[in-house]
């Protein structure tokens, strides 16, 4: 039997009713929650994932800036504005979208974004907070998102083995580190693969959840899933296809229809942890202006 789907998109429809309600119960009483957006230089795709944040704000009643400003933009004047939006006690949250021109230093960035307002999670001090169990900062937002596809899809994960492949800094190492909290949804042994791992499928064969995040089509073939696992597919590739209007679709890091007769449950590449990624942004933005109207 083919595996169930796990849709994102209507997991993603539901937190945004939430928030939805949440950002309304914080009108009520004066705080209207706003993301501002940075957005460096006149990158195609960039512009595309931030008109998406935007619309997704307005959607939930939230308030949405977004400043554009030139490729030219030295880091001097980045950390000029940052310090600025950190001031202003009408934003909640601040993200600045990747990725960066040359001239500018990423961790840099990320650091000079107060903890409070860093609602991509990716501040150092979110991140020990995660590391450590704390759960007063802000989690990445993807690696929250695919936490609240297994909840909502009812998975017990306690004492289960998850494997991620893939150690970014965005995806990887925050996901392992939540499945590994003694937390509900949580309490797995948890297993980090990387380019470096040999025979990779070794390891991917005994994970009850399997995630993956490295952006290679086809890399986790059907024979390399455990039957009845959770497969869980972050990777997204644009790659020619013939039979499409467009001339490309859309892929993930999975085989996705072989994988499927082995799997237990799947997301499908659209469709799956993709729209999460914004449902909690949405998420940790009214988090922070709950806290902030609670200071």
């Amino acid at each position: 039997m083919p595996a169930e789907l796990i849709d994102g998109t209507a997991i993603a429809a539901r937190i945004r009713g939430e928030v939805s309600a949440e950002v309304a119960t914080l009108k009520a009483t004066g705080v209207v929650p706003k993301l501002t957006v940075v957005l460096i230089g006149d990158d195609p795709a960039s512009a595309v994932y931030v008109a998406g944040k935007a619309r997704a704000c307005i959607e939930v009643g939230m308030e949405e800036d977004t400043i554009r400003l030139p490729a030219s933009t030295s880091q001097h004047e980045l950390m000029e504005l940052l310090d600025r939006l950190n001031g202003d006690s009408s934003v909640h949250g601040i993200l600045v979208q990747s990725p960066f021109p040359r001239q500018i230093e990423p961790g840099a960035v990320i650091r000079r974004i107060d903890p409070a307002k860093d609602v991509d999670g990716f501040h150092p001090v979110n991140v020990g907070k995660l590391f450590a169990g704390d759960r007063d900062g802000f989690v990445p937002c993807t690696p929250a998102g695919i936490q609240q596809l297994l909840r909502q899809s009812n998975v017990t994960t306690h004492g289960l083995h998850c494997v991620v492949v893939g150690r970014s800094n965005i995806v990887g190492k925050p996901m392992a580190a939540l499945m590994l909290q003694d937390a509900p949804t949580a309490n797995c042994t948890v297993t980090i693969c990387h380019r470096y791992t040999r025979d990779l499928g070794s390891f991917t064969r005994c994970a009850d959840i399997l995630i993956t995040a490295v952006g290679r089509p086809g890399l986790i073939t059907a024979d390399m899933i455990k039957p009845g696992a959770a497969v869980l597919d972050v990777g997204i590739t644009r790659i020619p296809d013939a039979t499409r209007k467009s001339g490309t679709r859309l892929v993930g890091d999975v085989d996705f229809e072989a994988a499927r007769q082995v799997a237990g449950l799947i997301t499908p590449v659209p469709g799956g942890v993709g729209p999460m990624t914004i449902a909690m942004l949405l998420r940790n933005t009214v988090r922070a202006a709950q806290r902030l109207a609670a200071a």
